[in-house]
């Protein structure tokens, strides 16, 4: 009878040691799986935004994301993660839905810097669709009376969208530039829209980007990125709307260095990115949802 109930303690022993073990690596493995999907489907994300999609602690994302990094399935950033390949571009309208809160608090930030009377590019792009969602709503929803700051403005653009969101506002004087049409940028890009804007000087330059890295900012389109650097040489100033999911990615084709830029918008705190912009002498403005 000792015999048998030692074999059995035994046995029930190394069953209750040996199947929580293999449970944890099955979902491990499921874990890092799905973080794969996620971040190829996107193309990057923040490690706190994939716990939290994910269901577990920080930490443990980020044990599964340096494994994931050390076969070379995946890159690490700064407090993120990015695909190796870059994830085709999305269409402007999927790329809408992505952070609208963050978006919209950045919007609001950027209105603040628009002086009265003042001459502005807005780029393509969802944060600075929101940028002139905003001035609309300013120049249009305010009480009979109220001071609206700012009151009049031009805007030079190369955004279908921008123009039309801003073509019936009295106190708006708008120019769109001219060329080849991208669609999944919605805007103007090519020789004849660089040509265009050799015409025209702006004071502040409103520019959108997909990533910044330790490399510059970055574009997943080299049309786009041409008329983004063409408009900095135009602009007395330039200030690039960022949401957070940007900060460490590197996209298709590269834009500029950091310093190239006066002032970054984003929505949330991040040290790495307040390092780099005060090793380079740039302005950061964090305007949480």
């Amino acid at each position: 009878m000792a015999d048998i109930g030692e074999g059995y303690s035994a046995t029930t022993t190394e069953v209750a040691v040996d199947a929580p073990s293999s449970m944890h690596n099955a979902f491990s493995e499921e874990r890092r799986a799905k973080i794969l999907e996620v971040v190829t489907s996107r193309g990057r994300i923040r490690t706190s935004e994939l716990a939290e999609l994910l269901g577990v602690a920080e930490p443990t994302v980020r044990r599964d994301v340096a494994d994931l990094d050390r076969q070379r399935l995946l890159r690490r950033t700064h407090g993120g993660v990015l695909a190796l390949r870059p994830a085709y571009e999305p269409e402007l309208a999927a790329r809408a839905q992505l952070n609208v809160p963050g978006k919209r608090a950045i919007a609001d930030a950027c209105l603040s810097l628009i002086d009265d009377r003042d001459s502005i590019f807005l780029d393509s792009g969802t944060s600075i669709e929101m940028i002139a969602e905003a001035l609309r709503r300013a120049l249009t929803e305010a009480p009979p009376g109220s001071v609206v700051r700012p009151a009049h403005v031009t805007v030079l653009t190369n955004a279908i969208r921008i123009a039309s969101l801003l073509s019936d506002v009295p106190t708006v004087r708008h120019t769109v530039l001219g060329g080849q049409f991208r669609s999944l940028g919605g805007c103007m890009v090519g020789p004849l829209a660089l040509e265009n804007l050799q015409q025209f000087t702006v004071n502040t330059a409103f520019v959108g980007v997909t990533g910044l890295s330790d490399n510059g900012f970055s574009v997943s389109d080299l049309g786009d990125a041409q008329l983004k650097e063409a408009i900095m040489d135009r602009a007395r100033r330039v200030i690039v709307p960022m949401d957070s999911s940007k900060i460490g990615a590197d996209d298709f084709r590269k834009v500029c260095d950091l310093d190239r830029v006066h002032t970054v918008v984003t929505d949330r705190a991040d040290p790495w990115l307040r390092a780099q912009c005060d090793l380079h002498g740039v302005e950061v403005i964090v305007a949480p949802p």
